[in-house]
């Protein structure tokens, strides 16, 4: 998606998408509309390396945002990982970079994301295709900074 088409999904169902921004809530927004999800935040190595690791099970709409320092490869696996996952690779304006779906709860083998990753959104297995997220679509949080193709509003609060 460009950031044409970015601009244009700035109003979906009457809403900013920006009045969504939340440490705690990550939307993705494409072509075919936008889905908010409830996420854990992995934002420190020792977080970063649980992961989703003994997760039973996951409500639909959660997940868990892995957010780096900055912009690098990234490669996970699914060890000790009890349900299958779709990992969504994003850049560091926010866009989806690349995808994986349906990650096999327990494979060792290395899934690559791409080489220039700030996050990763791990959502349950099979989401990604059922709602149609897409290379190139966008993420918000507030994880991507001012620069971000559809950064969050700034509050006092911030």
């Amino acid at each position: 998606m460009n950031r044409y088409v970015a601009a244009a999904l700035v109003m979906f169902a009457g809403q900013p998408v920006w009045g969504l921004c939340a440490e705690d809530k990550v939307s993705v927004i494409g072509d075919w509309g936008q889905a908010t999800f409830t996420v854990d935040v992995a934002d420190d190595p020792q977080e970063r390396a649980r992961g989703l690791m003994f997760v039973e099970q996951m409500p639909t709409l959660e997940g868990m945002l892995f957010i780096y320092e900055e912009p690098q490869p990234v490669s996970f696996w699914m060890k000790n990982t009890l349900i299958p996952l779709d990992m969504i690779f994003v850049g560091p304006l926010g866009e989806v970079m690349s995808l994986h779906e349906n990650a096999i709860p327990g494979d060792l083998t290395a899934i690559p994301g791409g080489d220039d990753i700030l996050a990763v959104l791990e959502i349950n297995g099979g989401l990604s295709a059922r709602l149609g997220i897409a290379v190139g679509d966008v993420l918000q949080h507030p994880g991507f900074g001012a620069d971000a193709i559809l950064p969050c509003e700034q509050t006092s609060e911030s």
